[in-house]
């Protein structure tokens, strides 16, 4: 009884109804942006990240070359410290960097922009250790690596492949990024990023990118975008620089975030935090458009709070919600698309407290107006480990953001007057021609959220979200196809890893 009342509940038939509209390629904002700090208040902490960058410095270490390029741009050099003259990073970025840029995808229909009102949701990047309710927690292969590519492919939710989506440990250190890079090509036809862990790595995925996009294209477009991380407090790694400057001079995009835990690699205040990550920033953005005026680049800001207790992370905080926001006004006043968000949890499985705390990151990153927001899906025990389970949750969720973001109806449809007009009143709408063609899109229904009875919740099974999540990702990779991939191309791929592979040896760094 209790599924045949459900089924008398569910209204029009699917031939009464109008057609689902095809997912987007990424989500276009029509809500305000938002900023929890007045102009003159984001005026203040432009004028400290400035004085951060003349009084204070960035130091590029071991890095000739970068050093080199910011002395004859006007920058002061003491040792491998920077003091960059006020005003200085602002007006080289803001002269060339591009508000908004295309990242192609393969399939042109996946193509994304990002940057203005646009909105990129990307899977969780670089855990070493994967968990599901089957085995538990366990070192991530390379074989979890294609299996979270295939959920991403097929994930309407999700708009690009994203990058180290989690470590492929079984796989030698200095290779490995051969077979990630030629999982997200093989396995998919979005977006996706490159590796940035050498120099040579970085450009063998843009050597990659070449074989299939062609060397002109990708000489005058972006088609990889790549995570850049500043070494809090106020330094660039080696690794990184050399990353940042292949990537620059290939005109592919690059993320410089600053990666700041509050209280460990900056101040404990929203003000302090926010002009330190702007200042690193600032400095890393300006040296890629030195190195090639007009490459398209991201402000990233990871910031989140710690314990003071035990000095461990913690995510979904207000605090950290605070210095998003901020940094997000800060972006678009510097007018540079703005990467940020995710969903932040310390769980160490897909429980309330993941829930929790990822819920109120991805709502931190709305009202943030974030562009580039990684780590949408997946993400567990403070990055450490991603969950099968909690990446089809997260996807579920990132649905609900792109109906928050697109706002309200307007149109003489939405109005409903006519639905208004029909039934009049002390009737129901449940029969009315306006239910019948809207009532497929009218509200988002999740396929992870159980909103049966409690009668037929225990006829099928008495299943918590997780273990719902457990058998949708398993049919997921079940139905999973490849998409189209050119035989020439992938043959001229895999010989080209083979050569490459084959012209060194391995090695665990």
């Amino acid at each position: 009884m209790p599924r045949e009342r459900r089924r008398r509940r569910r209204g029009p038939t699917e031939s009464e109804a109008q057609e689902v509209p095809k997912a987007p390629a990424y989500i276009k904002r029509k809500i305000p942006h938002y900023s929890i700090l007045s102009d003159d208040e984001l005026s203040v902490i432009e004028e400290n990240a400035d004085t951060i960058l003349e009084k204070v410095g960035i130091v590029f270490s071991e890095d000739q070359e970068a050093l080199d390029i910011l002395s004859s741009a006007g920058a002061s050099i003491d040792g491998e410290r920077v003091r960059f003259p006020r005003g200085m990073c602002r007006k080289i970025i803001q002269d060339s960097a591009p508000k908004e840029f295309i990242q192609h995808a393969r399939n042109p229909e996946r193509s994304v922009v990002i940057g203005g009102d646009n909105m990129v949701l990307v899977p969780a990047y670089g855990p070493p250790f994967v968990h599901n309710l089957d085995e538990g927690r366990r070192y991530a292969t390379i074989e979890d690596f294609r299996n979270f590519v295939k959920l991403a492919y097929m994930s309407d939710n999700l708009h690009h492949s994203g990058g180290t989506i989690c470590e492929p440990v079984d796989l030698p250190v200095n290779k490995r990024h051969f077979d990630m890079v030629y999982s997200h090509i093989k396995y998919s036809d979005k977006a996706f990023m490159g590796s940035v862990t050498a120099a040579e790595r970085a450009q063998d995925s843009v050597d990659m990118a070449k074989i299939v996009f062609g060397d002109e294209f990708v000489d005058n477009n972006c088609v990889l975008i790549s995570l850049i991380n500043a070494s809090s407090p106020m330094a660039f790694d080696a690794t990184m620089l050399g990353a940042l400057k292949v990537y620059a001079r290939n005109n592919q995009a690059t993320i410089v975030t600053p990666f700041i835990v509050a209280g460990a690699m900056a101040p404990v205040t929203a003000a302090g935090v926010t002009a330190q990550s702007l200042a690193e920033g600032m400095a890393g953005i300006a040296l890629t458009q030195l190195i090639r005026p007009g490459t398209p680049v991201v402000y990233g800001n990871f910031v989140t709070a710690m314990s003071m207790k035990s000095g461990a992370p913690t995510f979904g905080t207000p605090e950290a919600g605070h210095m998003m926001n901020i940094s997000g006004a800060l972006a678009r006043r510097l007018g540079v698309p703005f990467r940020s968000g995710g969903g932040f949890n310390g769980a160490k499985m897909p429980d309330a407290q993941a829930g929790y705390e990822a819920a109120n990151t991805m709502q931190a990153t709305i009202n943030s107006s974030v562009n580039f927001n990684l780590h949408t899906a997946g993400w567990l025990e403070g990055g450490l480990c991603m969950s099968y389970e909690k990446f089809v949750m997260d996807a579920d969720q990132a649905g609900m953001m792109r109906v928050s973001v697109e706002g309200v109806d307007m149109s003489e449809n939405g109005q409903a007057m006519d639905a208004i007009y029909e039934v009049g009143p002390q009737s129901h709408f449940l029969g009315c021609e306006h239910t019948k063609k809207n009532f497929k899109v009218a509200f988002y229904m999740s396929d992870v959220l159980d909103d049966n009875s409690f009668e037929q919740w225990v006829e099928d099974g008495s299943r918590d979200t997780a273990m719902i999540a457990n058998e949708k990702y398993k049919q997921m990779l079940s139905d999973y196809e490849l998409p189209p991939l050119d035989p020439a191309i992938d043959e001229a791929l895999l010989a080209y890893i083979k050569e490459r592979k084959d012209s060194f040896e391995d090695s665990n760094i």
